[in-house]
């Protein structure tokens, strides 16, 4: 496996635009998306947890039933979530993708992303379409990651090429994230594509799978979107035979796609909303994996342990707490923890006790930009890995007046 560039359009036969269409009050950058396919995909999705769900969501739900998609349309801006109209114009997005490019309108993901409850004009979507589809590039990943950032502050790719079947296979994907993101689909966006050949049973379950070890292990706020969604084109065009079952070629597959996925999610994590410090919790020894992902989960989302880690404060106690109170069945004299960055690594606790360390090597370890929380348990084999960020001042500002 090897990390390439080229993004959402590494793989064959895909191109992709990004453009300003005018959506967002501030009108200076590109707001508008899309992703096409010169042939069909088999396609799979998963969404957000939350009861109230954007209407791309419901559409797209709809549109991809049958295992099947052709192109990606995506709007920043505004989220066309909790509007009367929002079915309607989501499928008006779909209709205008069907008009300018000839793919059918049944045949198209939608999404959305920014304010809620606010109606979305279809004006300035439609005036932008023609340059859309004219500006669609083998080239055109960043112009797409570009047009689907709503509080973000970097562009979010990422591209591996593996082999399967002795083909050379691509799997690439751009996302956006940065606040209301919260374990069981973190608002994120993210949209893969792929040019393996596999069948439609098959990469609805790689989907899933891959969303369970990598985005559904992120938090930057605890708050879970109206819109998130993780989508997955693969138009077959690698040549590879097609994958119908769980054998060796599916696995490749999948670790493939969970490397992508979990570099994005990373990405994301690390771009919280004011956020200055990627947090990883990394979870050894516990009883099974669901225990080990409970409590990786629950350190990463602890607010005092984020706060603690903007400030450079080696305050262990506060990932026992977490620990703690995550549901998990743990024996908490047992618990080793350590913090590591490339810094170097300091052990702070032992068999659920402090023990003496040097608080001057310790904000040594904690200033740096990426820190890993280190958990040894003493209750088994399982292990997890979760992602975060540091709780700052500017998480309050930006989304204190993020309407206004």
């Amino acid at each position: 496996m090897e990390f390439i560039n080229g993004g959402v359009t590494a793989a064959k036969g895909f191109k992709a635009s990004g453009v300003l269409a005018g959506i967002k009050k501030s009108r200076t950058k590109p707001d508008l998306a899309l992703i096409v396919s010169e042939k069909m995909c088999t396609a799979a999705a998963v969404y957000t947890t939350n009861l109230v769900k954007g209407a791309p969501i419901l559409v797209t739900q709809k549109n991809i039933e049958n295992g099947f998609a052709q192109a990606v349309i995506c709007n920043s801006g505004n989220a066309n979530t909790c509007n009367f109209d929002g079915i309607e114009k989501a499928e008006y997005m779909c209709k205008l993708v069907e008009k300018f490019t000839g793919i059918n309108k049944g045949d198209v993901i939608v999404g959305s992303t920014g304010v809620i409850g606010q109606i979305i004009p279809m004006e300035p979507i439609e005036n932008a379409m023609p340059k859309l589809v004219n500006e669609l590039s083998e080239n055109g990943s960043e112009m797409a990651a570009t047009a689907i950032m709503t509080t973000d502050t970097v562009k979010k790719e990422a591209a591996v090429k593996v082999t399967i079947d002795g083909k050379e296979v691509t799997i690439g994907g751009i996302s956006k994230g940065s606040g209301m993101i919260h374990p069981n689909m973190a608002t994120m966006l993210c949209f893969v594509t792929s040019d393996c050949a596999i069948s439609p049973e098959m990469i609805k379950k790689a989907v899933k799978a891959a969303a369970d070890k990598t985005f559904n292990m992120i938090s930057v706020d605890g708050d879970t979107s109206t819109n998130d969604t993780l989508s997955l084109m693969a138009n077959g065009l690698a040549g590879n035979k097609e994958i119908t079952e769980e054998n060796g070629d599916y696995f490749t597959f999948l670790s493939a796609l969970t490397e992508v996925c979990r570099k994005l999610s990373k990405m994301m994590a690390a771009d919280g909303e004011g956020a200055t410090k990627l947090l990883i919790c990394n979870v050894k020894g516990a009883k099974d994996e669901a225990n080990a992902v409970k409590i990786s989960k629950s350190v990463i989302c602890s607010s005092l342990l984020k706060a603690a880690m903007f400030g450079a404060d080696a305050n262990w106690g506060r990932v026992l707490c977490a620990i703690g109170y995550s549901g998990a069945e743990v024996d908490v004299n047992k618990v080793d923890v350590s913090f590591e960055s490339k810094a170097g690594r300091i052990d702070v606790c032992k068999n659920g006790a402090g023990i003496e360390f040097s608080e001057e090597i310790a904000k040594q370890v904690l200033t740096e930009k990426e820190i890993t929380i280190l958990i040894k348990l003493g209750d088994g084999d399982a292990e997890a890995e979760a992602y975060g960020c540091d709780l700052t001042y500017d998480y309050v500002k930006i989304n204190g007046d993020y309407r206004t």
